[in-house]
C-alpha cells in the first residue's frame, strides 16, 4: 500500500507527533529530550510549526534551532554525540516511511539529514 504524501498542517503534526513519542521512549533520545522538555504540548506545537516552514515555506516558525541544540548541549555536559543524531535521523526516515510517501516525505528526510549534519558540527565547533 502506498502511503499518502504530506500535504497540510495535520499531517504535519501526525509526523511530528508520532516521531517523538518514539523518541521519548528511545533508551538513547528519551532521557535527553525528557529531560530537557518541561511542556510537550508546546514543543510539538512549536516543531510542527518548523516542519511546516520547511516543508511548505509558510513561515511559521519562530525560534532559533541552532541556540536550542547549543543550550542542549551545554546542559548535558556536552555529552550529545554523532551517534545520538544518527538515531535520531533513523527515527525520523522510519516514522515517515511508516506514515507518508512522495516528494514533501523526501524532503522531509534530506532537511533533516542536513540540519542533524550542521547542528551536529556547529555543536561540536562550540566545544572547542
Amino acid at each position: 500500500m502506498i502511503q499518502p504524501e504530506i500535504s497540510n498542517r495535520s499531517d504535519v503534526e501526525l509526523l511530528v507527533n508520532t516521531f517523538y513519542a518514539k523518541v521519548r521512549k528511545h533508551d538513547q533520545l528519551g532521557p535527553i529530550f525528557n529531560n530537557i522538555i518541561d511542556d510537550w504540548e508546546e514543543h510539538l506545537s512549536k516543531l510542527t510549526d518548523f516542519w511546516e516552514t520547511n516543508l511548505f515555506f509558510i513561515k511559521k516558525y519562530k525560534g532559533n534551532p541552532l541556540r536550542a541544540h547549543l543550550e542542549t548541549d551545554q546542559i548535558t555536559e556536552y555529552t550529545i554525540t554523532q551517534a545520538h543524531f544518527g538515531n535520531w535521523l533513523e527515527l525520523w526516515f522510519s516514522t515517515i516511511d511508516e506514515l507518508f510517501s512522495g516528494e514533501k516525505a523526501d524532503n522531509a528526510k534530506e532537511r533533516a539529514r542536513n540540519m542533524a549534519h550542521i547542528l551536529f558540527m556547529r555543536m561540536n565547533d562550540n566545544r572547542n
